[in-house]
């Protein structure tokens, strides 16, 4: 052991001792990384900006770094309701047109300035001012038809702004979610020098970790925690933002312990992620989440213009063993698009398991199998089944449902392009079935509008609506919650329009991804809710 060290030599026993010091220091996982790097949490895409408002694009993973270091005036809730968070209290106008927002006490800026209604209205001004990403939702209408929602933002006295608009909009809120809030005067450009905007370069926020630096190049971003955030402090000091994009490294630097917590790894399998439970220092925890994966038919196709092919696809799909089998129950059957935290969710028309039923549809639709136990195919042209190449999982999931279907007689034929490639010959129809994933989009009902509603079909407005279905009951129905702030009235419209959409089948929902999230054993109070926010790591906590 440590003292049995020779006395004679003074030099080589100090530096043995130091030696012993450090093999003390370093047992156990406690030394399995560099404690100088702080507390590690590892994205796996890019963050593509540190800038808060003026992106030219908005990414997930500059959003998840953006609430470590921002608030907005509304946050998101847990049944996805739009509610106060740098605001204390909203008021709505009777005429839907004008919203006075009550600014909470006590809210200071990283540099210790106070929080007022001036830096709330300069954020809004300087996006309503400018061509940002995030600019874009706040208008209506494109070129010379292009008309503002917002007519004007007040700050009549520092606790209070008001926020006119030019019509009723249901879309104000949602809207501000992703709007941080910055100091006044802080996002001017340096013209003199070339340079952007200081919060371009230095972020300078109310959130509960403070900015220290960012190396864009190896995609490390130092923070440090708010000492002084208005909902308490972060319980760790320091926190640096890994990005890990390669699966194989992600996997090595949770299995060393240089990773604190991986929340969220999309570039992990559902394999490596069952691989690394297995490891005796790390912690696997599941919790629901949001995001949607769904095929999307197109309903102007033959033979996906007849209802009764969609729903006997529907039936020929066996989510349940492609959760259990090739997800590795890291998911739920999704029966909506909306996810089922939502305020609006209502368990629509479900589709089990039931090939007897599938073939029975096909049989009424007029498509008969040709000896009457077959699997022989139906008709001759196969359905044309796009999905991204890029994608292995995607790969796999379109072959086992290629299987399914082939056994109830409909023929499919796989074509894979590059995803951007893809997206676009969706958008304009050259398709029959698609595999996707939707990412955020799904969480408010009124996603209902954007994705169904005749007005939006693809072909002639480049909207969401790909699946080119057309239902003039629906669409009704989808106007009419569009434009009610009243839940008790919106939400039997969702419920009905979930029905509709159940029934007509335009797209099949298959399930909804679990939050996955990987943390060494010493990490602690990991609550991570449906939408996958970060802002749980406030409050997580270091045994």
């Amino acid at each position: 052991m440590c003292n049995s060290l020779p006395s004679e030599r003074r030099s080589w026993r100090l530096f043995a001792l130091i030696g012993c010091v450090a093999v003390l220091l370093c047992s156990g996982s406690s030394c399995r990384r560099n404690r100088s790097n702080g507390f590690v949490i590892a994205l796996s895409d890019n963050v593509k900006t540190i800038d808060p408002i003026g992106s030219p694009s908005v990414d997930a993973a500059s959003e998840r770094v953006r609430a470590l270091m921002f608030n907005s005036l509304v946050k998101k809730d847990e049944k996805f309701d739009y509610v106060p968070e740098l605001a204390s209290n909203i008021q709505r106008s009777d005429d839907g047109l004008t919203f006075t927002f009550i600014l909470r006490d006590g809210v200071t800026f990283h540099d210790g300035r106070p929080f007022t209604s001036a830096d709330a209205k300069y954020t809004l001004d300087t996006v309503l001012g400018n061509s940002f990403a995030k600019s874009a939702s706040f208008f209506e209408g494109a070129g010379a038809n292009r008309t503002a929602y917002v007519k004007s933002v007040e700050a009549p006295d520092p606790h209070t702004l008001v926020i006119q608009l030019n019509k009723q909009w249901t879309g104000l809120l949602p809207n501000l979610v992703p709007i941080a809030i910055i100091p006044k005067g802080t996002y001017e450009p340096d013209t003199k020098n070339g340079k952007p905007p200081e919060q371009a370069i230095h972020p300078l926020g109310t959130g509960p970790f403070k900015f220290k630096s960012y190396d864009s190049t190896q995609q490390v971003l130092d923070l440090e925690a708010n000492s002084n955030y208005y909902d308490g402090p972060p319980h760790i000091p320091t926190l640096r933002v890994r990005v890990i994009a390669d699966a194989n490294a992600m996997q090595a630097e949770l299995r060393s312990g240089r990773v604190d917590i991986a929340p969220l790894a999309t570039s992990l399998s559902p394999d490596a992620i069952k691989s690394l439970a297995q490891d005796p220092n790390l912690n696997v925890q599941k919790f629901p989440g949001s995001n949607l994966n769904l095929l999307t038919f197109n309903t102007k196709e033959p033979p996906l213009d007849n209802v009764k092919v969609r729903q006997a696809i529907a039936y020929a799909i066996n989510r349940e063993s492609l959760i259990r089998d090739l997800v590795l129950d890291q998911g739920i059957i999704a029966h909506s698009i909306l996810p089922e935290a939502s305020w609006a969710y209502a368990k629509p028309v479900t589709y089990q398991f039931d090939p007897n039923k599938a073939k029975q549809l096909l049989d009424e639709a007029g498509f008969r199998d040709p000896d009457g136990d077959g699997p022989q195919m139906r008709w001759t042209k196969p359905l044309l089944f796009r999905i991204s190449g890029s994608s292995a999982a995607a790969r796999q999931y379109a072959s086992v449902i290629q299987n399914y279907l082939a056994s109830v007689g409909v023929p499919v034929t796989i074509e894979t392009s590059e995803f951007n490639t893809m997206r676009q010959l969706v958008q304009n129809g050259q398709f029959q079935i698609n595999y996707s994933q939707w990412v955020g989009g799904n969480q408010d009902p009124i996603f209902y509008h954007d994705l169904f509603a005749t007005s939006e079909i693809a072909s002639q407005t480049g909207g969401l609506n790909r699946s080119r279905y057309s239902n003039p009951e629906l669409d009704k129905i989808l106007d009419d919650a569009k434009n009610t702030y009243d839940h008790a009235v919106a939400g039997p419209l969702y419920a009905k329009a979930q029905e509709i959409v159940g029934r007509d089948v335009p797209v099949f929902p298959l399930w909804y991804q679990a939050n996955m999230v990987i943390a060494k054993k010493n990490v602690g109070n990991i609550h991570v809710n449906a939408s996958g926010d970060w802002g749980f790591v406030k409050d997580l906590t270091l045994q």
